[in-house]
């Protein structure tokens, strides 16, 4: 399960968002609720500069939202941009690996909640930490995101960052697993990564998909990650290490 990006491509080719055809139907009534506000919302471009923090630069996404309920969409590894999705080039991945994809990669949209990675879904603007009147993303999201993630079979790895998980803990999953990226120091201190932190997401995310084996358990997932040029580690309990080079 990944976290969204903030910038995303224009266009596509599908017809408009169908919100019934997403992963998780039984949060489609706070997806209608949500995406409504924020077409709405469009409507009122100094209060939707308010809410999402735009700067003088972004002002498009005021347009984008506008038309979030009726412009065209397209699979969600294909529409969001930046570093952890220009690492895992969904446009490169074969068939048999986007296959893989629409049945086990999530993504965590501030919007529409998880959803499946060849969902169809609009271009718009929304953040974890924007602030729609009346609307409190992590009151509107986390109850029922949380309900709907611990509800779902198999191994649970999550890659999201932390203003995501907040919208939708899964701490009682039995097999959910937070991952950390680290690297260590030349003095074998291990210390969390930042800025290379989402390329090395999307590049392990990318190895799974490529690899097209649903793992059943932890244990499967850390043996198999040598095998694919990867250190893969416990961390502390929940928890999983991707361990890397401070140089990426």
């Amino acid at each position: 399960m990944l976290p969204p990006s903030e910038t995303k491509r224009s266009g596509g080719v599908f017809m408009p968002l169908a919100l019934d055809s997403l992963a998780f139907p039984a949060l489609t009534e706070r997806r209608r609720v949500l995406a409504g506000a924020l077409a709405a919302l469009a409507a009122d471009a100094d209060a939707t500069v308010r809410a999402l923090k735009l700067g003088r630069t972004q002002l498009a996404e005021i347009d984008r939202n506008a038309a979030l309920l009726t412009s065209a969409t397209t699979p969600v590894i294909d529409r969001y941009t930046g570093v952890l999705y220009d690492a895992l080039a969904a446009e490169t991945l074969t068939v048999a690996a986007r296959a893989f994809a629409g049945r086990h990669l999530l993504v965590h949209s501030a919007l529409l909640g998880p959803v499946g990675g060849l969902d169809l879904v609009p271009a718009y603007r929304l953040s974890h930490d924007s602030r729609l009147p009346g609307l409190p993303l992590k009151k509107h999201w986390a109850g029922g995101v949380s309900a709907a993630l611990e509800a779902t079979p198999g191994l649970l790895l999550d890659l999201r960052s932390e203003g995501y998980v907040a919208l939708g803990p899964a701490a009682g999953h039995p097999q959910r697993f937070f991952l950390r990226v680290v690297t260590e120091t030349a003095d074998g201190r291990t210390r969390a990564l930042n800025h290379f932190n989402k390329k090395a997401k999307g590049e392990f995310t990318r190895a799974l998909l490529q690899n097209g084996q649903a793992f059943g358990t932890v244990d499967e997932l850390l043996a198999w990650a040598p095998t694919a040029g990867l250190t893969l580690r416990p961390g502390s309990a929940g928890e999983l290490e991707l361990v890397v080079a401070g140089h990426l």
